[in-house]
């Protein structure tokens, strides 16, 4: 479903991704690991068609309608309500305006809907960007770092959304630097360092591969066995 081979990118002389190579499954969570800094942003914008890659070519499987994209920084409309925020984007995609509110129901915030954005507290607004990410039920999710800097239960909730979007058939790309979350939701990972993939597989048989147990801690002590840098 999607797929990057051999891709390099470059901003003036400074090379930020190197011969990066991987491949996610059809309606799987794809994680890709790193700290910041690491080149995981740059990935997904060149997925999305944000960014022209150097070299290398890659696929996603699915068209700009077909795809659901979430980022770091959110995007929204704060002087509008949440509801009138996702409307927006319902006109934009040439979908009924009850997916808003179906959307709103999906992501806990239905009570929210005539909230003003600017109104809202962090979880609550990233909370959102996800209902518009999932708003036109997307073949494929992006999602940039989903749950960074959200308390436990938040982070917990949208974990449980992230997994029902891809039984129902949607495939999930993320990035993320909490090697927990990634081993809780993903199939399969990529550990990338300084904009190269170290290492990549299913989280038990990169431990495996590397003589290290099945456990959180193990993994990551995988990733600093490599690098010899903690992810956070």
């Amino acid at each position: 479903m999607i797929k990057m081979k051999n891709i390099v990118k470059r901003f003036g002389a400074n090379t930020v991704l190197t011969d990066v190579t991987f491949e996610a499954g059809e309606r799987e969570i794809f994680g890709l690991l790193g700290p910041s800094g690491a080149g995981k942003t740059t990935i997904i914008n060149i997925l999305t068609k944000q960014l022209d890659a150097d070299a290398g070519n890659f696929e996603t499987g699915a068209s700009l309608f077909e795809t659901g994209l979430m980022l770091d920084t959110d995007g929204l409309y704060s002087r509008l309500s949440c509801l009138d925020n996702l409307n927006l984007f319902a006109d934009i995609y040439g979908i009924p305006h009850k997916k808003g509110l179906e959307a709103l129901e999906n992501v806990g915030l239905y009570d929210a809907a005539k909230k003003s954005v600017g109104t809202l507290s962090k979880g609550m607004r990233q909370r959102l960007a996800l209902a518009r990410a999932i708003l036109h039920e997307p073949k494929v999710l992006f999602l940039d770092e989903p749950t960074s800097g959200l308390d436990p239960n938040t982070a917990k909730g949208i974990h449980k959304l992230i997994k029902g979007l891809c039984e129902n058939g949607t495939t999930v790309f993320l990035t993320t630097h909490n090697m927990e979350e990634a081993v809780k939701l993903c199939n399969h990972v990529a550990l990338l360092h300084q904009g190269k993939i170290v290492e990549q597989g299913e989280p038990s048989k990169i431990c495996e591969r590397h003589n290290s147990y099945k456990t959180i801690p193990d993994l990551e002590t995988v990733f600093i066995k490599l690098t010899g840098v903690e992810l956070e």
